[in-house]
C-alpha cells in the first residue's frame, strides 16, 4: 500500500489539466486518520484551486479535493484507536481526490444510517458551509425568510432542505426553467428565472426577505440589501459575478443591515472541530432520520476527475457531482 491513484493539478487552466497520477500513500500525523476513500465531492473551490486562483494552505496536500467519505484504516498518534475501522465523510484541506487521504480526526462525521457512501461524500464542506454562514453568521431563525442565489447548486439545495426542516421559508434563483422547477419541488416558496425574471423587485413585492445567502457578489450585492428588511443579514460565500460590489450605506445603516462573508477551508483545525460538533448536534439528526438528504446530481470515477469538472463548469447539474474511488 506504498503508492496509490490520485489526481493531481499538473499546471493553472482548463479541467484538461487533472491528470491521473501515482502518489504515496499519505501517514496520518499526531489528531489526525488516514481514510480509505469511497468517494470524493466536487466544490467550487477545487475548480478555483485548478486554475491556480486559490491555493492549498500552507502544509496541507497540494491535491485537490476538500470532502471524502469512507473507512478510517489507521489512527494516528493522540486518536482513539477505537476510530479504526469506523466508516466517516470528512473535511479536509486538501487532498480528497484520492484514493487514499489523510483528515483531521476531529473533522470526521459518522456516515448517516443507510446512506450511499457516494452521497455521504457530499456532506461535509456543503454541510459546514451552509450551517456557518446561514445558521451561525446570518443566525436564521424559524419563521423568517432565506434568499439564496444559485438554489440548485450543491451549497443551495443542501441550505433550502436544512432551512426549511427548521422552520424557514426559502425563495431562490435559478437559471432555466427546469431549475426552478425542480427548486419548488424542493419546497421553496418562490423560484425566480434570474435570466427572465426581475427577481429584485418580485422579491420586495412579496415583502422582502430576513438573510441572503449569495455567492454571485457583484451588482448582486446592491439589489440583495435593498431585498433584506430591517436587521436583515447579507452573507456572501462566493463571488461568480465580480469581487468587488457597489452599494448604499445609507440603506445599510437605515436598516440596521449586517454584512459578513468567510471561507472556510482557512480555518483552524479547532475552528471546525468546533462546526463539526454543532453539526453532530442540530444536523446529524435530521441526516440520520432522512428528513434531510443531500442531492447528488452525478457521480464519475476517480480517473474522469476532468469530466466532472467541465459539468460543473457547463452549469446544468442540480446538487452535488462526486468522484467514486476504486481502490485494490
Amino acid at each position: 500500500m506504498s503508492d496509490m491513484n490520485a489526481i493531481e493539478i499538473s499546471q493553472p487552466g482548463g479541467p484538461d489539466v487533472l491528470r491521473p497520477t501515482r502518489r504515496q500513500v499519505p501517514a496520518p500525523g499526531a489528531g489526525e486518520v488516514l481514510i480509505k476513500v469511497a468517494a470524493a465531492g466536487i466544490n467550487r473551490p477545487d475548480i478555483l484551486q485548478r486554475m491556480g486562483l486559490y491555493p492549498p494552505p500552507e502544509g496541507a496536500s497540494d491535491l485537490p479535493g476538500l470532502e471524502v467519505a469512507g473507512e478510517i484504516i489507521e489512527a494516528g498518534a493522540n486518536v482513539d484507536p477505537a476510530m479504526k475501522g469506523q466508516m466517516v465523510c470528512a473535511l479536509m484541506a486538501g487532498g480528497g481526490y484520492a484514493e487514499f487521504a489523510v483528515a483531521a480526526a476531529g473533522l470526521c462525521l459518522p456516515v448517516p444510517t443507510g446512506m450511499e457512501m457516494t452521497a455521504a461524500a457530499g456532506l461535509p464542506e456543503t454541510y459546514f458551509t451552509v450551517w456557518t454562514n446561514v445558521f451561525e453568521d446570518g443566525a436564521l431563525r424559524e419563521g423568517e425568510r432565506l434568499l439564496i442565489h444559485g438554489g440548485t447548486s450543491g451549497i443551495g439545495t443542501a441550505a433550502i432542505a436544512l432551512a426549511t426542516a427548521l422552520g424557514a421559508e426559502v425563495v431562490a434563483t435559478a437559471g432555466t426553467d427546469e431549475k426552478c422547477s425542480r427548486l419548488n419541488q424542493m419546497g421553496v416558496s418562490a423560484a425566480y428565472n434570474y435570466k427572465e425574471q426581475d427577481w429584485e423587485t418580485l422579491i420586495l413585492d412579496s415583502g422582502g426577505i430576513d438573510v441572503v445567502l449569495d455567492m454571485v457578489g457583484g451588482d448582486y450585492v446592491a439589489k440583495n440589501l435593498n431585498c433584506l428588511r430591517p436587521d436583515g443579514r447579507h452573507v456572501s460565500i462566493a463571488f461568480l459575478g465580480g469581487i468587488t460590489a457597489e452599494i448604499n450605506l445609507m440603506n445599510v445603516m437605515r436598516k440596521h443591515l449586517t454584512i459578513t462573508g468567510s471561507t472556510l477551508r482557512a480555518r483552524t483545525t479547532g475552528e471546525k472541530s468546533r462546526i463539526a460538533d454543532a453539526l453532530k448536534t442540530h444536523v446529524w439528526p435530521l441526516l440520520e432520520s432522512a428528513e434531510v438528504a443531500p442531492i447528488i446530481d452525478s457521480v464519475f470515477p476517480l480517473a474522469k476527475a476532468a469530466a466532472a469538472h467541465k459539468k460543473m463548469e457547463e452549469g446544468s447539474h442540480i446538487g452535488k457531482i462526486v468522484l467514486q474511488a476504486e481502490t485494490g
